[in-house]
């Protein structure tokens, strides 16, 4: 018990001295994973919407697939990137392998199936109940669906609070196409991680 209250005081002395490596790994963490729902909310919210009100052969199989990929590892989507941006891969020629932008890339691949079948959902819903009278008074299948978006926009922030989540929490895509490099691509999920790993739990 006394190795676990003094870890506890350990972490929190690094807190509050406000220690230089561990506010920058917090920064970036928090730059990577909102670069990646940013992102990930341009094309996923867009998307959600468009499958709510499209009709078209195939719907459905391609709402089972956006389901599915909500499970979708995230140690493939890390190999499937890292194979990529290589050197010898179709990408490699970007030279951002081992960068924040490589995690940022992973991140968003994760959480964009996150935002698209949940705003999906949410504008389903929503038409059910309240698409009867916007498209009495007009509006088109798209305008309806950004209607809903702006009527449950609390409901949207909670989709991208979850996708945040998803993101900030994530492990195997960035310490595969990020290399864990302390000072360059160092995360918290990863540092927690490596620190574990070596005993050093109050890192």
């Amino acid at each position: 018990m006394s190795a676990f209250a003094e870890s506890f005081e350990t972490a929190a002395a690094l807190i509050v001295h406000a220690d230089a490596d561990l506010l920058h790994t917090v920064a970036l963490s928090l730059q990577v994973s909102g670069t990646a729902c940013l992102a990930a909310a341009g094309v996923g919210l867009a998307l959600g919407a468009w499958l709510a009100v499209a009709r078209f052969p195939g719907h459905r199989a391609l709402i089972w697939l956006l389901n599915t990929l909500l499970a979708l590892p995230s140690v493939v989507v890390g190999l499937i990137v890292y194979l990529l941006l290589s050197r010898g891969g179709p990408l490699g020629s970007w030279g951002i392998l081992f960068t924040p932008t490589a995690m940022v890339i992973a991140q968003t691949i994760l959480v964009l199936p996150v935002i698209a079948a949940l705003t999906r959902q949410l504008v389903g819903d929503s038409l059910r109940d309240g698409g009867d009278q916007l498209r009495s008074m007009g509006a088109g299948p798209m305008a309806c669906a950004l209607l809903m978006l702006l009527h449950d926009r609390w409901a949207v922030l909670t989709i991208l609070i979850a996708a945040f989540g998803r993101a900030v929490a994530e492990v195997g895509a960035v310490m595969i196409v990020g290399g864990n490099i302390d000072g360059v691509t160092r995360v918290m999920t990863t540092t927690i991680a490596l620190e574990s790993s070596k005993g050093d739990l109050p890192l």
